[in-house]
């Protein structure tokens, strides 16, 4: 019987074993990542079990628990054993699933329980192409941006690493004293696992760039990859120095890891629901979504 005791905290220590299991099952969504789940954990509080070859993700976000969908061979077994678990020990909507193979699946298993699309956190996944190049007319206001930038800022482009760390960290002082991080939990929670990612940068296997004018850190962007074919973008931050700058990482960025990778779609993370955030993503135009589903409670059967 599956528990809540049987669950691990996902630390560095298992990054490898995670790493390796997205791999060989490769995933859409940007919370079913390695980086995600262990920078996070302040927020999330993430923790995983192994089970018959599946992987099974908890997170605890301020006392209420949620579960993923297994990621694994299909087991109707282990899946109702995980929803009997959601059911007994999660919130409102305490069971969430992140491709839309899974969501078929559970939907064939179980036609009755409703599934409701959580929109706020889908992914925006575009191709890499469109926001290297930013063709056609409907970047023309973007390319206007990065012209105005480049008339205005003389800058150049270096990789992350360890000569420039501290210039880093001192960046994202500046960046959190400029936002007010400390008023705000959900940049307090984004500072820390930036701080997180910079101090186990190589452990975690991440890159990133940096755009510079006039010596110093201007933006940046930390990323890895999601699958062999899509890279993720984790943090995109920039100063109010020069106007356009968080175009132009965005641009660099993709420019960056198609002549690396040539990976086709880049994924940028959610809007989490905020009005200016999902209007800026939407005007780079997605190719699509990484969809989320999530599972009432109340939906889930009692003789289960």
């Amino acid at each position: 019987m599956l528990s809540l005791s049987d669950f691990q905290p996902v630390t560095l220590d298992a990054r490898d074993r995670i790493k390796d299991h997205f791999q060989r099952f490769p995933q859409l969504h940007s919370e079913n990542n390695s980086t995600t789940l262990i920078a996070w954990k302040s927020y999330s509080d993430y923790s995983c079990v192994f089970i018959e070859d599946n992987l099974i993700i908890s997170a605890d976000i301020e006392g209420v628990r949620l579960f993923h969908a297994p990621v694994g061979p299909r087991d109707p077994a282990l899946l109702a054993a995980v929803l009997r678990l959601a059911r007994d020990t999660g919130g409102e909507r305490p069971f969430y699933i992140f491709d839309r193979a899974s969501r078929d699946w559970f939907a064939h298993l179980y036609p009755d329980i409703p599934l409701r699309a959580e929109r706020d956190f889908f992914d925006y996944v575009y191709l890499t192409d469109d926001l290297a190049d930013l063709p056609g007319k409907r970047y023309l206001r973007i390319r206007r941006h990065i012209n105005k930038f480049n008339k205005n800022c003389d800058y150049h482009t270096v990789q992350i690493g360890p000569e420039n760390m501290q210039k880093v960290r001192d960046f994202l002082d500046q960046w959190c004293e400029w936002k007010h991080c400390e008023e705000s939990e959900v940049l307090a929670h984004e500072k820390n696992a930036i701080l997180f990612c910079i101090e186990h940068f190589t452990e975690l296997g991440l890159e990133g760039i940096l755009v510079i004018v006039d010596d110093a850190i201007s933006a940046l962007s930390i990323f890895d990859r999601l699958s062999d074919d899509v890279a993720l973008v984790h943090f995109e931050k920039g100063l109010p120095d020069c106007e356009g700058n968080y175009k132009v990482i965005n641009m660099e960025t993709a420019r960056y890891l198609r002549e690396k990778y040539q990976n086709t779609f880049i994924n940028r993370e959610s809007d989490v629901g905020l009005p200016g955030l999902r209007e800026a993503k939407l005007r780079y135009y997605p190719h699509h979504f990484a969809e989320v589903w999530s599972v009432a409670r109340s939906d889930i059967p009692a003789d289960l």
